[in-house]
């Protein structure tokens, strides 16, 4: 395993959270992946055109290194992919890696003037010249800027090296010239054109090496901002976390909107007792099965936790994002929450555990959506008279002895939205509940 001492990768990106270096380094192997099989492609093309095309080298040429350098670059490819796939490629092999590849190529090209028998001159006019640009284009994918400057850093200095063997090779003086035509005619040597590959080389590593730091830069935000909305839909309800992490500026107070939508309240009865009794471990295991239940039940019918309240549950339905069969869905989720809650406190009594019971009270009508709060602290709210009148009837559920319970209105308002209760409905009109300044005309919907 490899240090962190040694892992320049790691360094750069210290400064982020754990999980998002993960991630990062995910990325990075992937990348590596990619770069193994386009060398695989790289060797099969050259290997095919090498095939294919027709030799123009002399019949009796003393050295024909193309075969083996496809060979040994062919062997190399396979062993890096290997080690890809096993996530075992070190950052002292990626740089042999670049060393690799640019080294195949240049003695490749080196190469050629012996091959065809030509002064040293001959290989500088090589075509393959532009395979370079491509092995430092492939460095982007390591999403590090350090492999792309080091991969044009050295097809910069093997370029260098062979201007320098040709000018240094016997004759290879006496070649120089001035006069482009006859430099693009012959196997003289234009040393102005050559450092002008160099420049190339250098600007276009530049300008790679620039836009691989930019990606990175992007990646790493990218990736952080995804481990946050991550956060988000756990700790909010994923069409909270949708609204904000989507939102095209950032949410302010004061802002918000109104819709029709349906509010609900889920309270656990007993809970209070059970919670003197319990061990702390205990207790917040109940509180998570519970918790638990409400939750799938509640995505189950496009409902959308607004907030936790201990062993309270704030649900809306058509509130962050807009439906127009809330109150059924409202009432449908109410009757699953009973049946479910039922089962479940029957199988904890079952099980030696003590029975719970379950309020829900459920209500429609205008809510308002929007971030409230200040002092650097923002929660997004549900809120308006159907919200409060929801949490009044479930506390009235104590009164009529019942689980579930709506208004008539509300109930209407689902039949017409498809709802169809699973039993009869009792209806009671005028009742007084608390908190609610006039009668209320009551349905029960589980007693």
């Amino acid at each position: 395993m490899q240090s962190k001492a040694g892992n320049p990768e790691i360094h750069a990106t210290a400064r982020l959270p754990a999980r998002v270096v993960r991630a990062i380094e995910i990325q990075r192997q992937r990348g590596e992946i990619l770069v193994s099989w386009i060398q695989a492609g790289l060797v099969g093309l050259l290997t095919t055109l090498y095939i294919v095309a027709p030799s123009t080298a002399p019949m009796d040429a003393a050295l024909k290194p193309v075969p083996w350098a496809l060979g040994i670059y062919a062997a190399f490819t396979l062993f890096r992919l290997d080690r890809a796939y096993r996530r075992r490629m070190t950052v002292a092999l990626s740089i042999v890696s670049v060393f690799v590849d640019v080294g195949v190529l240049i003695f490749t090209i080196w190469s050629f003037h012996i091959q065809y028998g030509q002064p040293a001159a001959f290989y500088l006019k090589a075509p393959t010249f532009a395979y370079l640009f491509i092995f430092i284009a492939m460095r982007m994918l390591s999403f590090h800027p350090g492999y792309v400057a080091l991969a044009g850093g050295t097809a910069a200095l093997g370029w260098l090296g062979l201007l320098g063997y040709a000018l240094a090779a016997p004759g290879g003086a006496d070649l120089i010239t001035r006069d482009y035509v006859s430099y693009m005619t012959s196997a003289r040597i234009l040393v102005g054109a050559e450092i002008d590959k160099v420049i190339s080389i250098l600007v276009v590593t530049g300008l790679l090496a620039l836009g691989a730091a930019r990606g990175r830069q992007m990646l790493e935000q990218s990736l952080a901002e995804q481990a946050i909305a991550g956060q988000f839909a756990r700790f909010f309800s994923p069409d909270i976390a949708e609204t904000l992490t989507r939102a095209d500026e950032l949410l302010r107070p004061g802002e918000g909107q109104s819709r029709e939508a349906t509010a609900m309240f889920v309270d656990l009865r007993g809970f209070t007792r059970m919670a003197a009794e319990l061990e702390p471990n205990a207790l917040i295991e109940l509180l998570g099965e519970y918790q638990g239940i409400v939750v799938a039940v509640v995505h189950r019918h496009s409902g959308s936790i607004t907030t936790f309240l201990g062993d309270g549950v704030m649900v809306t339905f058509g509130a962050i994002r807009t439906n127009p069969a809330s109150a059924a869905d409202a009432l449908r989720c109410a009757d699953d929450l009973v049946s479910e809650l039922q089962s479940w406190s029957e199988r904890r009594r079952a099980n030696g555990g003590s029975a719970l019971g379950i309020g829900i009270g459920v209500e429609y009508g205008l809510v308002t959506c929007g971030a409230i709060g200040g002092g650097g602290r923002l929660e997004y709210a549900v809120i308006g008279d159907p919200v409060n009148r929801a949490a009044k009837l479930q506390n009235h559920t104590k009164v009529e002895k019942v689980r579930s319970l709506t208004t008539a209105e509300t109930l209407e308002r689902a039949k017409a939205q498809g709802y169809v209760p699973p039993v009869r409905v009792g209806l009671h009109r005028g009742r007084i509940v608390a908190g609610i300044s006039t009668p209320v005309n009551i349905a029960i919907l589980s007693g």
